[in-house]
């Protein structure tokens, strides 16, 4: 009796936390007509906001591997109090509220921030400007990315770094030719989580870049600022979103066998 009722609990439980997670999405879906959504999509906010979310999302991306894989890589085969630092430093966005993010990048690169003032002095203004989404959308990224290659690449044997070491290959290129391949679908994992991070930023980016069509507003944004005149193109904006996180997701799930599976290769050669 006593399993039963357990079971049953799971069950409501499990369904009621489903039902909630879901309903959101399906109202999207269900309260807006075909026509409408063909309407939504022709508003004019939506072009120059997707131009530069995919500019934004994808240069904020490649700063994001390019330095979080050597500071991952640092962590994950340096293990100490430095390592552990860098590792804690460079999970803080991800407790961040998005707001306070803003506010600090604004704080910090701002024309009157700590080096904001100094980049003032030699004719460079960050805050307000399409760079700076970049700097935002990075800052709240990072840690997804950072956190899934700390981790692929502490799954590297030891052993295929000692003998590339053996047979001659420098630092670098043992992190290159060896490391980078190995823990590579971890690493892909990560940026795909990092780059939906960053399509879906808004906080940060509303604060220290501001809301400027064609220049700082970004697909969320877009979204927001639909919503004050035409909510069926807010709609059509966030049905895009969200089939592309959908898909992203569906990605993330194929790829997660794969990563075992090369694993399993890997320590059998």
């Amino acid at each position: 009796m006593k399993t039963r009722a357990w079971g049953a609990a799971q069950l409501l439980a499990s369904a009621s936390l489903a039902l909630f997670l879901l309903l959101p999405i399906v109202a999207l879906f269900a309260t807006l007509s075909w026509a409408d959504f063909l309407g939504g999509l022709r508003n004019p906010l939506l072009v120059p906001a997707l131009r530069l979310s995919l500019l934004t999302t994808t240069s904020s991306l490649a700063l994001v591997v390019m330095l979080g894989s050597l500071l991952a890589w640092r962590v994950a085969r340096n293990p100490g109090r430095l390592s552990r630092f860098l590792e804690a430093v460079s999970q803080a966005p991800a407790v961040i509220p998005p707001a306070v993010a803003g506010v600090g990048l604004l704080l910090a690169f701002g024309r009157r921030g700590l080096f904001g003032s100094f980049l003032d002095r030699h004719g460079i203004a960050l805050a307000f400007t399409t760079p700076a989404v970049v700097l935002a959308e990075a800052f709240v990224s990072a840690p997804f990315f950072v956190q899934a290659a700390i981790a692929a690449f502490r799954r590297v044997d030891e052993n295929l770094l000692v003998v590339a070491r053996t047979l001659g290959a420098s630092p670098f290129r043992t992190f290159l030719r060896v490391g980078l391949p190995l823990a590579a679908p971890g690493l892909a994992a990560g940026a795909a989580m990092s780059w939906a991070r960053a399509v879906g930023e808004f906080g940060a980016t509303i604060l220290f870049a501001g809301n400027l069509t064609g220049r700082t507003q970004t697909m969320p944004l877009a979204v927001y600022t639909a919503m004050e005149s035409d909510l069926r193109a807010a709609q059509a904006l966030s049905i895009i979103l969200v089939v592309t996180a959908f898909a992203l997701l569906f990605v993330l799930r194929r790829m997660a066998p794969g990563t075992q599976l090369l694993g399993a290769d890997l320590r059998g050669a």
